[in-house]
């Protein structure tokens, strides 16, 4: 891709948040080049919070984000992940409640809504970020790093204990093809032991089955089963692009995640983002198609 995009046209969805069980209507709009991609709370004067890691707020069992003035934006990370992958560089995202809808927990109904859109080149080009040296957040148990590459990769291991999930791993090239048949289908999980306790934390008030995975102890409660055998290991993924989308450019190089979550990702950010010999921006000349 050369040119940074915008959507083409508005298009907008409405449903519950997972965590806070509210209802939100969500549009996606047109927005200029350079503007990366920013939320408007509607209900709230229309106050902007740009998707930067800069502004992350919470990251426990989702990336919230909030305004320097209190405002509040929570489980912003299935569309971010949406919109990196099918290289969306700039859009306002209105919403009128303090969280994302779940939808069906995947990211699918997203790539849906893009495609009514459509995609509209800008004039001005787009700057990647490239990988200079390695990167890497760890803690017992867990690790995430980001390596020097050409491209956008993953390569993703997690384990659950329970039969059906195991150890899993994933290993692909992110393009805007491969993210909407690989990874955006891929829907939000948990494990039925867990559920009380997490009600307890105020969390999943609006989880259904019809918008999360939910394991029982032998197996899983939704109707239909799984989309993929390793679909909690590509929603893992799902997950990771979406706070790596908080970098605000397009990223070529290859990130190789163990066990790692929310608080994990945006600390690999943090810490790439906070030392620029890390990195160099770069764009890609039409005439060649080298990275220059």
């Amino acid at each position: 891709m050369y040119s940074q995009t915008t959507v083409r046209r508005m298009v907008e969805t409405s449903g519950t948040g997972l965590h806070h069980g509210a209802p939100v209507r969500l549009r996606i709009l047109p927005a200029p080049p350079n503007t990366g991609i920013v939320f408007r709370r509607t209900d709230l004067d229309g106050t902007r919070i740009r998707a930067s890691w800069k502004l992350v707020e919470r990251v426990s069992y989702a990336t919230s984000l909030m305004h320097p003035k209190g405002i509040f934006i929570s489980t912003t990370e299935h569309l971010l992940s949406v919109l990196y992958s099918m290289s969306i560089d700039n859009a306002f995202i209105e919403l009128d409640n303090l969280e994302l809808p779940i939808l069906d927990g995947s990211g699918l109904p997203f790539v849906e809504l893009l495609s009514e859109a459509g995609v509209q080149e800008l004039a001005q080009p787009r700057r990647y970020l490239r990988i200079l040296k390695p990167v890497t957040v760890e803690a017992p148990g867990k690790k995430v790093t980001i390596l020097p590459s050409d491209c956008f990769e993953l390569r993703c291991r997690n384990f659950f204990d329970h039969p059906l999930v195991g150890e899993q791993t994933l290993s692909l090239e992110v393009t805007p093809e491969t993210y909407a048949r690989e990874i955006a289908p891929a829907r939000t999980f948990g494990f039925e032991y867990e559920l009380d306790a997490m009600r307890d934390m105020g969390l999943i008030r609006g989880a259904t089955l019809e918008n999360a995975v939910c394991f029982t102890r032998t197996g899983v409660a939704n109707p239909g089963g799984l989309r993929f055998p390793d679909e909690c290991c590509r929603h893992k993924a799902l997950d990771l692009i979406g706070d790596l989308a908080l970098i605000g450019r397009p990223l070529l190089g290859c990130v190789v995640a163990e066990k790692a979550g929310h608080a994990m990702h945006v600390a690999l950010v943090k810490k790439l983002m906070s030392d620029s010999s890390l990195y160099d921006l770069v764009t890609i000349p039409r005439r060649s198609g080298a990275v220059a």
